[in-house]
């Protein structure tokens, strides 16, 4: 049976296509790591291929670059974003795995980076200086199952990456947003954040990490629909079902971010994707369809939700009364 880490590493191969730079069959040992750590040697590695003479002969006539005590590059060009995280691990190796934020981008995760380049290491293990835009976080719990036992660079587990991710952000509303896109881009699902949590005791914002993940694994996969289900729940008015799914006209399935379904009223959060015309076509043609069956239906802009939360609660109070609702 093949493991989660090697299912995910084969699909990720299976996405990237073959490698134009990829080394012929009988590269020697050396190109084929090179190859595997995007140009980044430790002088550790170096000496298991080459001499201390040949070493100091590549740095000093350019062709390598030293980027840290002990850490090259192998070429003299400009340093690649695809670099950053080897440079980093290699340079508190050999306890350093990628983590928080800097270890789910290695997984997929996309519209979140915070330019820095995270590393968790064993409480004991203090790396010594490190290069500029690494940050170094220190834990006493680093099960083996939060560990990416094959692939390369070594990275923690998409559900620990995430809850790290949520523990370090600068804020909550920060980490309510990583968890929520964690589920949104399907990095992680279920229990996977509560199963970490368990092992995690003392985690920082472990309660709030809890509440979100819990929603967004309910149905509330983005943030405004999570702030839109707290307002809901502060003005004591009746819990909706997230993401439920009603067939159009045509017979497809349709997702709706809040629908209160005794009384059939559905409330649609507008993001940034909604600019774009075909989308909010798609929206109006599914918002047409059940409007036909006579359902309300409520539309508010992501920014109202967070910023007029009044007016919001407002309108739906009065739509759900409308509809037959008895506080």
């Amino acid at each position: 049976m093949v493991s989660q880490g090697v299912g995910r590493e084969l699909r990720s191969i299976s996405r990237r296509g073959w490698r134009p730079d990829l080394p012929a069959d009988d590269a020697d040992e050396l190109t084929w790591l090179l190859f595997h750590q995007e140009q980044v040697l430790s002088l550790d590695q170096a000496r298991q291929h080459l001499s201390p003479k040949t070493i100091r002969h590549r740095i000093k006539s350019g062709r390598w670059q030293q980027v840290h005590r002990a850490v090259y590059v192998t070429h003299n060009g400009p340093i690649t974003p695809a670099q950053l995280p080897w440079i980093a691990v290699l340079s508190a190796a050999p306890a350093a795995v990628l983590g928080g934020l800097s270890a789910a981008r290695a997984w997929g995760l996309r519209r979140h980076d915070d330019g820095l380049v995270h590393l968790l290491v064993p409480m004991a293990h203090r790396p010594r200086s490190m290069p500029p835009g690494v940050r170094v976080h220190r834990t006493t719990i680093l099960a083996d199952e939060d560990i990416l036992d094959v692939g390369q660079p070594r990275r923690t587990m998409p559900a620990r990456s995430i809850v790290d991710a949520a523990q370090w952000a600068p804020s909550d509303h920060a980490a309510c947003a990583i968890i929520a896109a964690g589920f949104q881009q399907r990095l992680v699902g279920g229990d996977d954040v509560q199963r970490v949590l368990d092992r995690l005791p003392r985690a920082r914002r472990r309660s709030l990490i809890r509440r979100t993940a819990i929603d967004a694994a309910g149905g509330a996969h983005s943030l405004p629909e999570m702030d839109f289900l707290t307002l809901v729940r502060r003005a004591g008015l009746p819990e909706p079902t997230r993401q439920a799914v009603r067939r159009d006209a045509a017979g497809r399935r349709r997702y709706l971010d809040a629908l209160f379904e005794e009384w059939r009223v559905h409330v649609e959060i507008d993001g940034g994707q909604h600019l774009d015309p075909a989308t909010a076509w798609a929206d109006m043609r599914r918002q047409n369809d059940l409007w036909q069956s006579g359902d309300r239906i409520l539309r508010f802009p992501a920014w109202a939700i967070r910023h007029t939360p009044a007016e919001v609660v407002t309108q739906l109070r009065a739509a759900l009364l409308a509809a037959g609702w008895h506080p």
